[in-house]
């Protein structure tokens, strides 16, 4: 059964972060909450923890996954961000919205799009997130926290410790939650492209 850790939404309690740290980097799986929508997340470089997910949310090889980046230093190591990218990058991040990139050799291979070699990228506005992110050093793997037949995410704890307890290692309670999943822009052939209207304010991309 999950272990379930009530950290401050906005004042993140740091010896409760090195806790939620410490599991994600030793091969856990985490519910966390995010400036959208509570997400699942593991370590950038562990198969069975990534397949674990992909099989909790019954994601397909060819979903677009995303790496939860601290700032834009992170995700230049992760992507190839030309000058215009790196503009639209400075203007809404942090913030809801994930780009989608070219991945860098630094991208373990089963985290990119099998065909196009793209990952997702994204940096949020939360604390807890961006706490988390800084205790473990270096992005997680991440995806919303949708269940396969749902159309939108857990919210409250209540749902998640009921569905998800059995599934992973520790959810973050910091309260509720949103609803709306990022926006996703496509940035990877030039000019940006609206994948998906979420949260984050679509009007630029369209």
């Amino acid at each position: 059964m999950a272990q379930t850790l009530e950290i401050h939404p906005d004042n993140p309690e740091p010896r409760k972060i090195s806790q939620a740290a410490d599991i994600l980097l030793g091969g856990g799986v985490v519910v966390y909450p995010t400036d959208s929508t509570y997400a699942l997340a593991c370590h950038i470089g562990d198969k069975n923890a990534l397949e674990r997910i992909r099989r909790i949310r019954q994601l397909s090889d060819k979903h677009n996954l995303t790496l939860m980046c601290r700032d834009l230093s992170e995700i230049a190591t992760y992507a190839r961000v030309s000058n215009s990218a790196y503009r639209l990058l400075k203007a809404y991040t942090p913030g809801p919205y994930t780009f989608i990139l070219p991945a860098t050799a630094e991208v373990p291979r089963r985290l990119m799009h099998p065909k196009r070699k793209t990952i997702g990228l994204r940096i949020p506005d939360h604390a807890v997130a961006q706490a988390l992110l800084e205790a473990t050093g270096e992005p997680v793997m991440t995806t919303s926290l949708i269940l396969p037949g749902e159309e939108h995410p857990l919210s409250e704890i209540y749902d998640i410790e009921e569905q998800m307890g059995n599934l992973v290692d520790l959810i973050v309670d910091s309260g509720a939650c949103g609803l709306e999943a990022t926006t996703v822009v496509d940035l990877v052939d030039g000019g940006p492209q609206l994948v998906r209207a979420g949260k984050g304010d679509p009007t630029p991309f369209q």
